[in-house]
């Protein structure tokens, strides 16, 4: 969901193109720029990105989109912690303006209820990002960078567009619960934050091959994300519109019973008799029922031509 951000005639712009460019190209800033630049027009052409910007996105998708970042900031700002005083990072420590993680569980008790913590896990695709972070935070801290370039810059720009087209797809109160993770209450420009943050890369002490290994890190958060994204849509394609709003996904009635969403959920995928779809449409066969609905439609047919009158 990084690097996009909309201009004022709706196209969608990447955040670095929106700041200042008087900059070197040897700056790390600007190799970032160039060096991701592929990697952003994956991003934003995976199939999760592209039904999110159209407002197609199912609610149960985005509480587990939820819980991807909430474990991907937990690591990422436990090694941030644990950096903070050292020289390669310290410079872009912003606890207070950007960390995300007290936001996120403030969104997942909305989504969950307070028992939160019981309800959730960490994905096959985010274990290998948050086990890449703290690899880099423990070992190499000086790609440390690289996350938080590629997570916090994109949440400021890109991620205000995402804000709004899920408040308004998923109707979620006006009072913003949900939406937590997108709301920089102690940033009051994003713009000139974005653009302090930026300098402040660009005068860290990093030599040439240590930049290079920045961008290649940058561009492997890129991939993480993207298989995030992956997993997230081929989530999707599984799930009915019944579960959108939290309910239990309801089987379609095509394919092997036994792979039914509801007995893989439930269940563990061993099919039974009590299957929601199969369950209705078996008794929906029964004559006696089909001619109960049948009045049940003349009735109401009757009032609703009663009511027009």
């Amino acid at each position: 969901m990084e690097g996009l951000e909309r201009g004022e005639e709706g196209e969608i712009l990447r955040y670095e193109e929106t700041e200042d460019d008087n900059v070197s190209p040897t700056d790390l800033s600007e190799l970032l720029k160039e060096g991701t630049k592929e990697s952003h027009d994956r991003a934003e052409n995976t199939q999760f990105v592209k039904d999110f910007l159209k407002g197609r996105i199912k609610k149960e998708l985005f509480k587990l989109a939820t819980v991807a970042l909430y474990f991907t900031y937990s690591a990422l700002e436990e090694e941030m912690d644990r950096n903070k005083d050292n020289p390669v990072f310290a410079p872009l420590y912003f606890p207070l303006e950007l960390h995300r993680r007290e936001a996120l569980v403030k969104d997942l008790k909305y989504f969950y209820g307070e028992d939160w913590k019981e309800k959730i896990q960490c994905s096959e695709a985010t274990q290998p990002y948050v086990d890449r972070i703290h690899h880099v935070g423990q070992h190499e801290p000086e790609l440390l960078v690289a996350h938080a370039y590629t997570r916090y810059m994109g949440d400021l720009s890109g991620g205000q567009v995402l804000k709004k087209v899920a408040q308004r797809a998923l109707k979620l109160p006006s009072t913003e619960e949900g939406i937590q993770f997108y709301m920089f209450d102690n940033i009051s420009n994003a713009q000139h934050f974005k653009q302090l943050y930026r300098a402040r890369m660009n005068a860290l002490d990093l030599d040439k091959n240590t930049k290079e290994r920045i961008v290649e890190e940058a561009n492997r958060a890129f991939r993480f994300n993207m298989q995030v994204f992956e997993e997230l849509d081929k989530i999707g394609r599984s799930l009915t519109e019944a579960a959108q709003d939290g309910g239990f996904p309801v089987h379609d009635g095509k394919g092997d019973l036994c792979k039914c969403p509801y007995y893989a959920d439930k269940l563990g995928g061993k099919a039974g008799p009590g299957c929601p779809y199969h369950a209705a449409v078996a008794l929906a066969k029964q004559p006696l029922v089909q001619l109960i609905l049948a009045a049940c439609v003349a009735v109401a047919a009757g009032a609703a031509a009663w009511y027009i009158m």
